[in-house]
């Protein structure tokens, strides 16, 4: 089946927000298997959308719209897809009793508009929505399906996977299941390298590589008759990857970030954290801050961004300072011991580097960055060399903050384990 993406709204148009809709579509659409040829974005304007969306459905099987589902004048999307259709919209009375629970609940005042969004095209399918007031809609014709998202990512995601991915599924002959091998430590060009061999005798499964910020993505697709089948074909590719990149692979699952599983890792092995932080000004500790049950492992963050707060703060000597200057090994390693003892945690990460568009030299230029990690006393510092702007840098440093973080501790419980056979 083909699919084609339409994302309505004209604040997308003019660069006001970032169409992440359309790269989160995509990618599961990709997924199930179903071919995506267009991506459309339109504004807010009735002619115009209406030539869209009969232009996408002479070339597509499913329009998948998001955006414009709101109550306001401007929001068209489910009014234009009712008329091409040939639909007309009629109040959906469980959906009106929904939205006025909604607002009763909040305590929020229910205006006139608002009842816009409990219509909707007569003989559609109403998608629920826990998180908003505008249902998703599914229009079948005999020809073509569109099915209605609302715009807010914190919506449409949800939705989506409860709603659509069930729908599309029985509509194809055969399903797609998919695995992602998330590995960090090694490059993509790399990664694929490891995996020539597979990729070139492949057919069911395949793997795709795709590149993250200081990860490597590997997702294995199985194509079968049901989704038990599919997930026997995808079981010893999965195990072939596990026995190539063994350590490097944080996690198995799609929806555990990098973050997650070192706050996983640390609560496991009953150890804490804490950060300090200079060029990254608290965003590894950000990262960490974001995994809920975190409190259990993070004792606290500092960002010392001035020398005197390097000093006084942490106790790196004004002597390092001097003669090997903030952005050195020496520092790094400083900031890393000193964080350590005034902290008590476990293990302590430290950044300090030169993230631009200033301040640079020949000898120490712009991207050039020192990250320590110091468990249980034990010191590593690397040096890196990150290109691309000041918020590039910065985000390639908390990655490499992670990744150095993981496997300062993989290699401690790796000693301890030992220690520990040995003894017996």
């Amino acid at each position: 089946m083909v699919v084609e993406l339409i994302s309505v709204g004209t604040e997308i148009l003019m660069g006001n927000i970032v169409n992440t809709n359309a790269a989160y579509l995509a990618e599961q659409v990709n997924s199930m298997g179903l071919v995506c040829y267009y991506q459309t974005t339109v504004g807010d304007n009735e002619q115009r959308l209406t030539e869209t969306v009969k232009t996408a459905m002479g070339r597509a099987n499913i329009l998948i719209l998001s955006g414009g589902l709101g109550p306001t004048k401007d929001d068209l999307t489910k009014e234009v897809c009712a008329k091409v259709c040939g639909k007309e919209l009629v109040e959906d009375k469980a959906w009106r009793q929904t939205i006025k629970e909604y607002f009763t609940k909040r305590g929020l005042k229910l205006t006139d508009n608002n009842w816009k969004q409990a219509m909707v095209p007569e003989g559609s399918i109403v998608l629920d929505n826990p998180n908003g007031t505008a249902p998703g809609i599914i229009i079948e014709t005999e020809k073509n399906t569109l099915i209605l998202l609302p715009g807010p990512p914190n919506e449409l995601i949800p939705m989506f996977k409860a709603s659509v991915v069930p729908y599309l599924q029985k509509k194809q002959e055969a399903i797609m299941v998919s695995q992602t091998v998330k590995i960090v430590g090694i490059g993509e060009s790399a990664a694929a390298e490891m995996i020539d061999d597979l990729y070139e005798k492949q057919s069911n499964p395949t793997i795709a590589t795709y590149a993250k910020v200081g990860e490597v993505h590997l997702r294995v697709t199985a194509k079968a008759e049901d989704e038990k089948k599919a997930r026997k074909l995808l079981k010893p590719v999965i195990k072939e990857l596990k026995n190539r990149f063994n350590e490097h692979i944080f996690t198995t699952d799609p929806e555990v970030t990098l973050e997650q599983s070192i706050v996983d890792l640390l609560v496991d092995n009953a150890l804490t954290v804490s950060t300090v932080e200079s060029c990254s000004g608290g965003l590894v500790a950000g990262r960490l801050i974001n995994v809920p049950g975190v409190s259990e492992v993070f004792k606290m963050g500092h960002i010392t961004y001035s020398n005197k707060a390097k000093r006084k703060i942490i106790g790196v000597k004004r002597s390092t300072l001097e003669k090997y200057g903030a952005v050195s090994e020496q520092v790094a390693a400083e900031m890393a011991k000193g964080g350590f003892g005034l902290s008590k945690a476990d293990v302590t990460v430290s950044v300090t580097g030169i993230a631009g568009p200033d301040g640079g030299s020949e000898t120490k230029p712009v991207g050039l960055v020192y990250i320590g990690c110091c468990v249980k006393g034990k010191t590593t510092v690397k040096e890196y060399h990150f290109s691309g702007n000041r918020a590039k840098i910065r985000e390639a440093t908390v990655a490499a903050a992670l990744v150095l973080m993981r496997e300062c501790v993989l290699e401690y419980i790796s000693e301890v384990t030992f220690g520990k056979k040995e003894k017996r």
